[in-house]
């Protein structure tokens, strides 16, 4: 195990040079402290939480001190927000302060969100606050205890820094690791730039520090494409069994990695409803719960467009093309085990599509009914979910076909199987709204509580039942600003 000042650099991405990305130095906050930290993050780096002193991170993580091997950079790319192409983005508020790599030999980027102004800060002041930075690292860390892909959240640092939104708060950095920074925009930039070699050396980079298997195919550029759209297809298909909302899937904010990436206004569901936008901003419902999948398409076509002129795109639109069965297959897969079916039938995705009805029509909570339904035998526990559906009748049909259905499934350890799938605690924006409440007024306790309690979500916990709960109604549907 080590120390924050024991990490061992090796920083690719700054190698590739100034087209990439432009040195920037991290601006200090005032008067950092430790609000938060995630531990199962610090192993990941081989870090000792034992051994990790709050004034080194605040110091580290708050823009006041930097270790000698880093070379922190803003990062260049472009691309479509809303469906329409914005040419140059960047890392505005954020700094790639380095790379490291672990006893593994995995590398992680260390990003420092929030860290100041950069050249692609556009007007904007570079800075995070409280609010959004907590958010950022409850998801972060939430969804990796789901098992859903996604950056990681080393800590969050808060400050006396004022920072103007729609009203004066306080600035704060959330330090995040992924294995890569690179996203859809990042090949649009020099695609749209009209920079070819520059896009080679980058798809180049990208296959050899995280796709090296693709060097084996023989056309690696069509490959890493396939991957990319392979991995996107799984992940989207995790999001919407678990209920989950991203906000703002332009193609800036998708990795090629395929994991959940740069968090804005997200939210899980409550209540279950196809057509929810969590983003007060999304005025047309382009980022609704039920177009996440069809705009992950259009993404990757978009990505698909920045490679035409290394890959025929017959050969693009083929591989585009899996995208959609292969969603299709890995989404029935999870929603056939949070059913408790461990066989797959023909009519599994007609019983899935109409309990999803039933749960729409009825305004059930989403992810509670999964786990209520694991709790008991079948029929005892179709009798405790049944009050929270207004179509009795269609219930009723509906838990008789799901009765004859799970009748061929081995009934031993169906319990265990369902828990182990369906979660009992989910970041509800009601939940992270409470723990930002207190946060802004000096207390980091609920955030703490919060962040150990989503660590372990499938387990029952002792005295945790609150978080655990239906939401009240005012905590129902939150609508969150991009602005942070």
């Amino acid at each position: 195990m080590k120390a924050l000042d024991e990490l061992n650099f090796d920083n690719r991405f700054a190698a590739l040079g100034d087209v990439f990305s432009t040195h920037v130095l991290p601006q200090p906050l005032d008067a950092p402290r430790l609000v938060v930290a995630s531990d199962a993050a610090m192993a990941l780096l081989d870090l000792d939480p034992s051994q990790a002193r709050e004034e080194v991170f605040a110091q580290l993580f708050g823009g006041h001190k930097l270790w000698a091997e880093a070379e922190p950079r803003a990062m260049v790319y472009s691309g479509h927000q809303f469906g329409h192409y914005n040419p140059q983005l960047g890392d505005g508020r954020g700094l790639l302060l380095g790379e490291v790599y672990n006893d593994a030999g995995e590398h992680w980027d260390l990003h420092l969100k929030g860290a100041g102004q950069t050249p692609y800060s556009r007007m904007g002041d570079g800075r995070a606050v409280l609010r959004s930075s907590i958010r950022e690292f409850l998801a972060s860390e939430a969804l990796a205890a789901l098992g859903i892909p996604s950056s990681r959240a080393l800590c969050v640092i808060g400050s006396d820094t004022p920072v103007w939104r729609e009203k004066q708060e306080r600035g704060a950095t959330l330090l995040r690791l992924a294995h890569s920074h690179v996203r859809f925009g990042s090949f649009e930039y020099f695609y749209y730039t009209r920079q070819p070699e520059q896009l080679q050396k980058l798809v180049d980079h990208v296959i050899a520090a995280h796709y090296p298997e693709c060097l084996e195919q023989p056309q690696p550029y069509l490959a890493l494409f396939r991957s990319i759209v392979e991995r996107n297809a799984e992940l989207i298909a995790q999001w919407q069994a678990y209920g989950f909302c991203h906000g703002v899937m332009n193609t800036d904010n998708m990795s090629i990695l395929g994991i959940t990436f740069d968090f804005g206004p997200f939210a899980f569901l409550d209540d279950f409803d196809a057509g929810f936008i969590c983003n007060h901003s999304d005025h047309e419902g382009r980022y609704s719960f039920s177009n996440q999948v069809p705009i992950a398409h259009w993404n990757l076509s978009a990505l698909g467009q920045a490679l035409v002129n290394l890959v025929e795109v017959e050969a693009l639109r083929e591989a585009l093309a899996l995208f959609l069965p292969l969603y299709q297959a890995h989404y029935l897969d999870l929603m056939r085990r949070r059913l408790g079916l461990s066989t797959a039938q023909d009519g599994d995705l007609a019983l899935v599509e109409r309990l999803l009805g039933l749960m729409q029509l009825g305004a059930v909570d989403y992810n509670l009914f999964f786990r209520r339904l694991g709790e008991q035998p079948a029929p005892q526990a179709l009798g405790k979910v049944r009050d929270d559906f207004v179509d009795l009748a269609g219930f009723d049909q509906w838990g008789h076909d799901y009765l004859a259905r799970i009748a061929s499934e081995d009934a031993a350890g169906r319990t265990a199987r369902m828990n182990a799938v369906n979660p009992l605690y989910v970041l509800r924006n009601y939940l992270a709204q409470k723990a930002i409440d207190a946060a802004e007024d000096g207390n980091y306790e609920e955030v703490r509580r919060l962040h150990q309690v989503l660590a372990r979500p499938f387990e029952e916990q002792a005295g945790m039942q609150a978080y655990a709960e239906r939401p009240p109604e005012w905590g129902k549907h939150l609508e969150i600003s991009c602005s942070s």
